[in-house]
């Protein structure tokens, strides 16, 4: 697909980054030669320095034959103005970065906006990431929740502490300990150690440390959780936001909903003020949250939750830390830069939020649904343990598939790859070896291949 990026930002670079990968034709505007330049010579795509407004610099980036257009400059109504004239100059589809929001509060009227501008996607890098959080607070044990299936299957990430029953035991195993918790209803699909991913098989044995990933309903894992960690199954019903900004805003809101008790603590008072009127169900607190004695103060080591939502990294790490120390509560971090990445990896955190790169994954798969359109299957992605595996949904288009209606224990699949669930007309299956999928289907594979595009991909060539 030939796609331009208006904005050269930390958002603009990660989704260059990963389309780039997926191999599209990537075209970068901004008005900062140097980022251009960076960026070009890095990714090896065009890069066009000129005002993304225009749109004399809009047609030389290609915008009238472009599959897509994403504006993802520093405010919203330029972002929605460059996609109308995106819109305006051919382009087939447009996205807008969007954060406030007064622009998502009413539904109707952003759909209007949306019909109004030909825009194609409207998205929220706070919103996602607060969706995010509040899915790891409905699971305290996870450290990582992915939906697929409208909803109705979900991939879950957990860290095996010592005492854990699986250590030492294999796979095969399982199914003889406690009852065989999984009953066929669930699946372990991915096992990270030592930043080694691996698609397990029966003899694979489980040691202290491992993240695990297994797939199964939100039913069901409400009731897994609880044989795993009966302590960090229990429902969150305090939840600690240190920082008010937008996503503690969005957040707020979610947990407010799911009849969850939030406190936020906010140093600046105007800020205060404007989030005692937004959400006046939740208790705000005007301090300075690095100070020790206010955290303690204000309750820290009684709440079930606690997400740092500060402006810089550094302080959102060494809060979640003292956090750790001070609580038992589940800890969630945001983290932006990504040169903290690796070492971040070696902490004793319990959950990062990267909220650039789950805009850039929504994008990825929002780009992956129109490719859907045009002959590629994939409905969704995800990308797995730090980008290492990707779990992807496929629709079965085709009856004439090699796939379709055979076992799949007589299929030739490619090795590190697992055929982790099967939707069959709302109905969710857990295969076997003797299950078959068959058309209309939505299939989960759990893979370290990348750029798979069609279910027939999954087979050996």
């Amino acid at each position: 697909m030939n796609i331009v990026i208006v904005g050269c930002g930390k958002v603009g670079r990660t989704i260059a980054e990963q389309l780039d990968g997926e191999g599209h034709n990537i075209t970068i505007i901004d008005s900062n030669p140097r980022c251009v330049n960076r960026m070009a010579e890095h990714l090896d795509i065009m890069g066009i320095e000129g005002d993304g407004a225009s749109r004399d610099v809009l047609m030389e980036a290609g915008a009238a034959n472009a599959d897509l257009v994403i504006a993802v400059a520093d405010a919203d109504e330029l972002n929605l103005y460059i996609c109308l004239l995106a819109h305006c100059c051919g382009a087939k589809n447009t996205i807008a970065r969007v954060r406030k929001p007064i622009y998502h509060k009413n539904i109707s009227q952003s759909q209007a906006m949306r019909k109004a501008i030909g825009l194609s996607l409207m998205i929220n890098p706070e919103k996602i990431a607060a969706l995010e959080m509040s899915r790891l607070i409905r699971f305290p044990a996870a450290i990582e929740v992915d939906t697929f299936a409208r909803g109705n299957v979900e991939i879950y990430t957990l860290r095996l502490a010592p005492e854990h029953f699986l250590v030492g035991k294999k796979i095969a195993d399982i199914g003889l300990l406690k009852g065989d918790i999984f009953k066929g209803e669930s699946r372990i699909c991915l096992v990270e150690r030592d930043d080694e991913v691996t698609i397990p098989g029966g003899d694979f044995v489980f040691a202290p440390g491992d993240k695990v990933s297994f797939i199964c309903t939100p039913a069901k894992a409400s009731w897994l959780f609880k044989k795993f960690n009966k302590a960090a199954s229990a429902k969150a019903k305090n939840v600690l936001i240190i920082g008010g900004s937008r996503t503690a805003y969005y957040l707020a809101n979610i947990l407010i909903e799911s009849n969850i008790k939030v406190k936020i603590i906010e140093k600046d008072p105007k800020r205060c003020d404007e989030l005692s009127d937004l959400l006046p169900e939740a208790n705000i607190v005007r301090g300075d949250a690095l100070n020790e004695e206010l955290l303690d103060a204000e309750g820290i080591n009684k709440m079930d939750a606690i997400v740092t939502l500060m402006d810089l990294d550094e302080e959102n790490i060494m809060l979640s830390l003292y956090a750790r120390h001070k609580s038992e509560a589940k800890c969630i971090t945001k983290v932006e830069r990504i040169v903290f990445d690796k070492i971040v990896d070696t902490m004793p955190l319990d959950s990062v939020i990267r909220p650039r790169e789950l805009t850039a994954e929504t994008i990825v798969r929002y780009v992956r649904a129109v490719k859907n359109s045009e002959g590629s299957n994939v409905e969704s992605l995800y990308k797995l343990v730090d980008g290492k595996a990707e779990a992807l949904e496929f629709k079965v288009n085709s009856k004439e598939s090699p796939v379709v209606g055979k076992p799949l224990k007589t299929l030739k699949f490619k090795s590190n790859l697992q055929i982790a669930c099967i939707t069959r007309r709302g109905r969710v299956i857990i295969p076997k070896g003797e299950d078959t999928i068959e058309p209309d289907d939505f299939v989960i594979v759990v893979t370290t291949h990348k750029g798979l595009q069609r279910i027939e991909d999954v087979l050996r060539e």
